[in-house]
């Protein structure tokens, strides 16, 4: 029997901006369209063109984008009552879009048509059908039912009655919403059924459209596809409105490798399924979620020294997928949990061949520097330092005699603040004094390193600090304290994360740069 074929119906670029924090320039929207594309994302929803003028822009735009096979759809809703649908402007912009699908929202449960239109359920009706039939003498239609299943639950044959008035008029799909996102997968799979009972004669396709506020969004979309849906709409990353959307790469991933008789993706591209994630991420400004399934950070990290020991032997005892086959990797994490197989692990990727004794010292070291409030998950270029000085391969390339830093107020009446450092460090016999202002402290710091730097390692030049964080360690301490410093630096081939930890903020930032630099270098030389 041959495998049935999924529709992948991205709506992150419209849907997915209605997350909180979540907001997307025109530029993001077409670089975004483009990834999407290029990993075989068959219909791509851009956005509704008459709420604003950025998607307004977004459809002229996207007319000089390659998308390949990936179509592009325009959502809108159906006419407003009391007008033709040839006469409502936002009928008018759907088709100014001159998009191949045009996708549709509708109210499908009695009480949103006579209390939140205020129509009678025959207009609403009418408003449905003659919205469809209008648009697809153009394009390609996409029936959204709003809020499906809380509307079947209430009226099942209404609910019915108003897909079925889509599905008559000319609609290509029917996509059921579950737009509180509190239905079971039981749930959903029963109305599904019963849904596609109704609507097999008319000859149109089901999708499904989940919200995940009873984190179940992946499951009930899941549970749509065993009972008849042809097509799932989702979010990258599950970024929406409140608990967000159906996250279309764990949906993916599932159908993909867990799941059979099913073929997602037109081109197979499933090993830059983490990359796609990042990238949005990125794009949107917000921060990854290192636990989200299959290409979270996290996904696939083991800090248990026993899971460690079994991984290294058999991956799949703790891993339920091989992580390549979705561009993400298995990470060993180091800690105060930690046994043997973790060090070795780790040190081994950083190029060491340890011994037992050497794994004892490093083990040692960790636990007590973990004491102290380091934390080498997250800073791995720290970790490598640590395991070169605990082999006794750690030359450092200069070292530090004192440093200042002069901060305040520059003029008191415009507000202007200056942050100047001053390091005194030698580098072999040299011992050098230099000077230098930055916006704050800790880039005053970055600037003077470099500064003093440079002319004996020309490379540092390339390295820039592109990320800083702080945590209090002790909160109990109040303002002593001891505080947590995570920097990441990179060069135009690599980025790694450094650690400092003290008391005193300036000196746990010192810390951390001097170990970015010295990873740097070390790796350079």
């Amino acid at each position: 029997m041959q495998d049935r074929s999924i529709l992948i119906y991205d709506t992150t670029l419209r849907d997915g901006t209605q997350g909180e924090g979540v907001s997307l320039s025109l530029q993001d929207k077409l670089n975004i369209a483009v990834r999407l594309s290029e990993i075989g994302i068959e219909m791509i929803e851009g956005g509704y063109p008459l709420s604003n003028e950025k998607d307004a822009m977004f459809f002229q735009k996207a007319k000089e984008l390659n998308l390949g096979s990936s179509l592009l759809a325009a959502f809108g809703m159906t006419r407003r009552r009391g007008m033709k649908a040839s006469e409502d402007p936002g009928i008018a912009a759907l088709l100014a879009a001159q998009t191949p699908v045009i996708t549709i929202v509708g109210k499908s449960w009695d009480f949103h048509a006579t209390e939140v239109l205020g129509v009678s359920l025959q207009e609403n009706l009418d408003m449905i059908g003659e919205t469809v039939e209008y648009l697809s003498r153009h394009a390609q239609i996409v029936y959204d039912a709003e809020h499906f299943f809380d509307g079947y639950r209430a009226n099942a044959q209404y609910a019915l009655s108003a897909i079925e008035t889509a599905a008559k008029a000319g609609a290509k799909w029917v996509v059921l919403c579950d737009t509180n996102g509190g239905s079971l997968p039981e749930q959903v799979a029963a109305i599904v059924s019963s849904s596609k009972a109704r609507l097999d004669p008319l000859g149109v396709r089901l999708g499904i459209h989940c919200h995940n506020d009873g984190d179940l969004a992946t499951a009930n979309s899941l549970a749509a596809i065993e009972a008849g849906c042809d097509q799932i709409q989702g979010t990258i990353n599950g970024i929406g409105e409140r608990c967000g959307n159906a996250d279309l790469l764990c949906v993916i991933s599932n159908l993909q490798f867990k799941k059979s008789g099913y073929r997602v993706l037109q081109n197979g591209s499933f090993e830059h399924l983490t990359e796609l994630s990042r990238f949005v991420y990125e794009t949107a400004n917000l921060v990854p979620r290192n636990s989200q399934p299959f290409v979270g950070r996290s996904a696939f990290a083991h800090k248990g020294g026993m899971h460690v020991h079994a991984v290294n032997k058999f991956a799949h005892t703790y891993e339920h997928m091989n992580p390549e086959l979705i561009g993400n990797e298995r990470r060993i994490l180091v800690s105060e949990l930690s046994g043997r197989s973790n060090i070795a692990a780790l040190t081994q990727k950083h190029g060491g061949q340890p011994d037992r004794v050497l794994l004892d010292r490093i083990l040692e070291m960790v636990v007590k520097k973990e004491n102290q409030g380091y934390q080498y998950e997250a800073a791995e270029a720290s970790f490598d330092l640590l395991v070169k000085q605990c082999s006794g391969t750690y030359r450092p390339h200069f070292e530090t005699i004192k440093y200042q830093i002069l901060a305040g107020d520059l003029d008191t009446l415009r507000q202007q603040q200056f942050a100047e450092a001053i390091l005194k460090l030698k580098v072999g016999d040299i011992v050098c004094v230099e000077a230098a202002e930055g916006h704050g402290p800790v880039n005053a710091m970055d600037a003077v390193l470099r500064k003093t730097l440079s002319r004996f390692y020309p490379s540092i030049e390339s390295m820039q600090l592109i990320d800083y964080k702080v945590r209090v360690v002790n909160g109990e301490a109040g303002t002593a304290a001891r505080i947590r410093v995570n920097i990441e630096s990179a060069d135009e081939h690599h980025s790694w994360h450094t650690i400092g930890v003290s008391e005193n903020i300036i000196e746990a930032s010192w810390s951390a740069l001097v170990d970015a630099v010295e990873y740097k270098l070390h790796r350079d030389h």
